[in-house]
């Protein structure tokens, strides 16, 4: 009976909870990552999302990803066909889906699902969409389920033709051309949405949802389907800049008078977008649903999204310059902003550092704040959080800029921009973030306190700092060595040292390095082999200005194997270069291969993708005798090392304890065995 007793207890509390959504969470302090950009196949792979679970959890508390179902083809997910099944997208498979999702879940990061639901394409001819099984129950979507205006008429010619009947309603909204215009007045889409919601949800483990082209059918249906999936997090695209028609379609999503979902701040991001690209900061002062006490809980803010970058195929509408100025003012106002994955790799150290700022004060999505200065050089403003406040200055005078009132202190600044927070925070305060640094890595400690002339002191040694620590004076600039250590540092004064702060430090050294890539065509025949690249820097693109790309004239033997060689330089540590490998004029092909960035052996193999594509066997580590990349394995070694490469060729032999970083150092770029184990330089 006990156990009864706490079961219902506890069911009780759960119902309360799920009771509480109401479209996004009062007074939320987290953080979101668009984990994507057009085109992001390499970065937004779910496996490479999920190795980097560990450094995203640190900084954000949602992470907005693709949509994950099958597409038919490669794509971003925006022309779904699969709801349930085949659930392959173009970034991973299903099991890798939930792996990515359960690992962010673990480390408390929760993942955002991309809901395309306003249209959906076909399988075969213009309305036969897929008919899938899900826990017992089939669900497939009818003829009789499209809009009656789908494609401006085109959809209801085609149907009377070919003998079909489309729905009788009209479309709540806006159509597209190149899928299906769903009609969600029907009773059978409405339960194909729920039970796809649920699925999403409770099934692969989603946290929330991001609703697509939410113009194009009413908000009611939004407020129907969060009314029955609850979510915590619900974000809708209304892709437009009239505040007033996003707060009315916030509005429209109200269930018994409550809000059931937030909306993306197209408002807010087109002030930003004209004050950084016209350098009249004093643009921001038109705001958004942020800068409104009534909408910023449901205010989901954003400088830049896959719609608004700058494309190959599409200029779109990006900013242009002053990114990280553009960061520091979303960062530093209310709202729940969404940083934009292209920004955070290439500005990472930077937006650390404001997302901790952001959150050692404890802003969050309806934090007051207040206008200080509002002209064209610069803008000004003061979030006040629930543990500080944090004073903001963006423009191109932004660098001029000290507080003349107030008991401030400068804890960051970059490119047109500075953060200040108050000095009773107490803490010392570096400018780098914890991370990997390449090379001449330096950090500035500050000493944010209000004790005049205290210093800073700090260790690398994983020790305390104590008064007869490493001691420099505020605002000092220090080199950090070579290795990988925790950096504490502390302010002092007078013999006390208090406001500790500690950063996880990797300092790499790297030099540009040549890889070969090797492929064999044996198993399918070819008698030759063209090559579309391109890599992570923008510099592997081929010679050859369209399609199929260059032809591969180097051939070498490798294991009584002949290979089509190529050759790459790696000109960063992040750099990689990505291949499609066709022969016949490009009318047969392979798969992609891609993030390569060491010497690698490829075999072109009979088996084909669901795209016709031949798929490519990895065999580098039968073939290979020496791969280019950069160390990681650091573990210690015993009293006597001995390296070897893989073929067994002993290079150096040691007495004495070495870890297998200093085994190999000066070696050239390879794999080598080092007491029997593979480490890579």
């Amino acid at each position: 009976m006990r156990h009864k007793k706490l079961s219902t207890l506890l069911a009780t509390l759960a119902t309360s909870t799920i009771m509480m959504a109401q479209g996004w969470p009062s007074a939320y302090e987290g953080v979101m990552l668009q984990g994507f950009y057009w085109n992001s196949y390499d970065a937004t792979n779910w496996k490479n999302l999920e190795s980097q679970a560990d450094e995203l959890s640190q900084y954000f508390k949602l992470i907005w990803i693709p949509q994950s179902g099958n597409c038919g083809s490669e794509s971003m997910g925006y022309d779904p066909i699969y709801w349930f099944d085949n659930y392959k997208s173009a970034f991973g498979s299903e099991q890798e889906l939930r792996s990515m999702i359960q690992t962010f879940k673990q480390k408390g990061l929760g993942t955002i699902a991309d809901v395309v639901i306003n249209h959906r394409k076909t399988l075969t001819n213009w309305v036969d969409f897929p008919k899938e099984t899900y826990n017992g129950t089939t669900y497939q979507l009818l003829p009789t389920d499209i809009c009656k205006d789908d494609c401006s008429g085109k959809t209801a010619q085609w149907a009377q033709q070919n003998g079909y009947q489309l729905s009788q309603n009209y479309d709540t909204g806006d159509g597209v051309d190149f899928a299906r215009d769903l009609d969600h007045k029907s009773l059978n889409v409405q339960n194909n949405v729920k039970a796809y919601l649920n699925f999403l949800l409770n099934d692969l483990g989603y946290a929330g949802v991001r609703y697509d082209m939410v113009k194009g059918y009413s908000a009611s249906f939004t407020a129907l389907y969060n009314e029955t999936a609850k979510p915590e997090f619900s974000v809708g695209e209304y892709f437009d800049g009239n505040k007033q028609l996003v707060t009315n379609w916030i509005d429209g999503t109200k269930v018994n008078g409550t809000i059931q979902s937030a909306a993306f701040d197209f408002p807010m991001r087109y002030a930003i977008r004209d004050a950084a690209n016209n350098s009249n900061w004093s643009k921001l002062s038109k705001g958004g649903l942020a800068t409104d006490q009534t909408y910023s809980r449901y205010a989901v803010t954003f400088i830049e999204n896959h719609d608004t970058q700058t494309r190959s195929d599409n200029p779109q509408d990006p900013i242009r310059k002053d990114t990280l100025a553009a960061n520091a003012y979303l960062l530093a106002m209310p709202g729940t902003p969404c940083v934009f994955l292209q920004h955070w790799l290439a500005y990472k150290p930077e937006i650390k550092n404001m997302i901790l700022l952001r959150n050692l004060t404890g802003i969050n999505n309806q934090s007051s704040w207040t206008q200080n200065e509002n002209y064209v050089g610069r803008y000004v403003l003061t979030s006040t959080g629930t543990r500080g406040k944090l004073l903001a200055a963006v423009g191109s005078s932004a660098a001029d800029y000290t507080p003349t009132t107030g008991n401030w202190a400068l804890a960051a600044e970059g490119k047109n921009y500075r953060y200040f927070i108050e000095k009773s925070q107490e803490t010392a305060w570096p400018s780098l973030p914890s991370g990997t640094y390449y090379d001449d890595t330096r950090v500035t400690l500050r000493a944010i306190t209000e004790t005049e002339g205290a210093k800073i002191v700090y260790t690398i040694d994983n020790t305390t700092p104590t008064a007869s620590s490493l001691t420099v004076e505020n605002g000092t600039t220090v080199s950090l060595p070579e290795g990988s250590y925790t950096m504490k540092i502390a302010l002092l004064y007078n013999g006390r040292v208090w406001g500790q702060t500690e950063r996880q430090y990797s300092v790499k050294s790297f030099k540009p390095y040549s890889i070969s890539v090797n492929v064999n065509a044996d198993q399918v025949g070819w008698q030759s082999m063209n090559v579309w690249s391109w890599g992570g820097d923008g510099s592997h693109k081929p010679t050859a200005t369209s399609w199929p790309g260059d032809n591969i004239t180097t051939t070498t033997t490798q294991g009584g194997k002949q290979w089509y060689t190529l050759n790459y330089t790696m000109n960063s540590n992040d750099d990689y270069v990505n291949f499609v490998f066709n022969t016949n004029k490009g009318s047969q092909q392979t798969e992609n291969v891609q993030n390569v960035k060491q010497t690698s052996y490829f075999i072109v193999t009979t088996e084909k993708d669901n795209n016709g594509h031949y798929k490519m066997q990895d065999v580098t580590s039968e073939y290979a005798t020496g791969i280019n990349t950069v160390v990681t394995d650091r573990t210690s070694t015993p009293a006597t090392t001995t390296v070897t490469t893989i073929d067994g060729r002993t290079l150096r032999k040691f007495n004495g304890k070495r870890t297998a970083n200093e085994a190999i150092q000066g070696l050239p770029h390879g794999i080598y065995i080092v007491n029997g184990k593979k480490v890579v330089r």
